[in-house]
């Protein structure tokens, strides 16, 4: 296989439990090999909460992805989300001693960790550094300052954290199945990875991936992560919303979402009256199409309010010049790009992951995160010295109080 490398993400959804196996080398397109999902039982909005059902629904997707791809999944980078995830944007700063101007790695990793030199919740932990920009006496738009002279390096950093015990949760999971986690990252992070150019990430670009359980979005601008965060709200909910709304079971209302559901601003089209057939143990009613919009309408007006006020108190609105990017299995809602328009006031379009491979998982939004884990995984290929850093990640997280 010569340079090319095996890479596996998994992601352990509200909804759905994926894993994505796929082949490449530091550089190249991604080629997805295999995909193995499960229906997710024992997690509730991104988080585990039946550790032994979880558990069961991990190994059934992994082993159907070690079938599909003809892979034996040894590792794999593993997607974190949930309401308990935060971040904020810090600066880390140091002066070089006297003796010496040059500088060096050690001065980079000084650099960091006095950016996360920040209070944050005792129960959390740090997940992501996320360089922003370098500075050096001043001296902005500095990509590498390792060779360069100076007496005072400054670094920006995007820092995002979570609950540790529910971090370590997550890993468990895994690990008690005998594989081992290469490195935890952000679900929204991922998402980004694949969904955005790097011409988009320098215009400005916010990606909204609702998911299940949770909407997670992450915000580009200047080639740099401004803001993300997570809304412990996603599809779910609006199953829930019009099963008790209309009084029918959760099947049936999932079913109406996924096949009827219409949040155009202008209203929907087509016959006033869902006809929902008999069935055992379901009798058949017409269902109000005006009001199943409305009820899903309603929902995703909350969702996609709720994240611009966030970006309203930054602020960070102002800086989207590429748009908003929506993806996750509720971004197929029928018009849901008009309404998040309406709401964002930018232009906003659908997206999805880009690599190469089977066309059904290459094209599924409801794939970017797990496929984005991917595109992390491949980043990190050609700084192999990184790797001890990842190990000692995951360990702090297991250390931590």
């Amino acid at each position: 296989m010569g340079k090319e490398h095996i890479l596996v993400g998994l992601e352990i959804g509200t909804s759905k439990i994926c894993v994505v196996v796929g082949e490449a080398d530091p550089v190249g397109p991604i080629r997805i090999l295999g995909v193995g999902q499960a229906p997710s039982r024992g997690v509730r909005k991104g988080e585990i909460i039946d550790f032994e059902t979880a558990h069961k629904c991990v190994r059934e997707a992994l082993n159907e992805a070690e079938e599909r791809s003809d892979v034996t999944i040894r590792s794999v980078f593993l997607a974190l989300t949930g309401g308990h995830i935060e971040s904020l944007n810090n600066r880390g700063e140091i002066t070089l001693p006297e003796e010496r101007e040059e500088i060096d790695e050690n001065d980079l990793e000084d650099i960091e960790i006095s950016a996360r030199d920040v209070n944050i919740p005792k129960a959390n932990a740090f997940i992501h550094s996320v360089l922003q920009h370098f500075y050096i006496d001043g001296q902005e738009g500095v990509v590498n300052p390792v060779g360069m002279l100076g007496r005072k390096l400054q670094g920006d950093y995007h820092i995002i954290h979570g609950v540790s015990n529910r971090i370590k949760n997550t890993i468990r999971c895994v690990r008690e199945i005998g594989i081992d986690v290469e490195d935890v990252v952000f679900s929204g992070l991922a998402s980004a990875a694949v969904v955005l150019t790097s011409q988009q990430k320098d215009l400005g670009a916010l990606v909204i991936d609702i998911g299940g359980g949770t909407t997670d979005y992450v915000l580009h601008f200047d080639g740099a992560v401004k803001q993300s965060g997570v809304l412990a709200i996603g599809g779910d909910h609006i199953t829930n919303d019009i099963s008790m709304g209309l009084r029918i079971p959760m099947a049936k209302a999932e079913r109406l979402k996924v096949e009827h559901g219409d949040v155009s601003p202008d209203g929907a089209e087509g016959e006033a009256f869902i006809q929902m057939q008999d069935e055992r143990g379901f009798a058949g009613r017409d269902v109000d199409r005006e009001t199943l919009n409305l009820i899903i309408r309603c929902r995703m007006e909350e969702v996609f309010g709720l994240v611009r006020k966030r970006l309203d108190e930054a602020p960070y609105l102002r800086m989207l010049g590429a748009g908003v990017f929506l993806t996750g299995g509720c971004s197929q809602l029928k018009g849901i790009r008009e309404l998040a328009q309406e709401i964002f006031g930018v232009p906003v379009h659908g997206a999805h992951s880009s690599p190469t491979g089977p066309r059904s998982a290459a094209e599924n939004p409801q794939l970017s995160s797990a496929v984005g884990l991917l595109r992390y995984a491949q980043a990190k290929l050609g700084r192999a010295p990184e790797k001890a850093g990842l190990i000692s990640k995951i360990r702090k997280i297991f250390s931590r109080r």
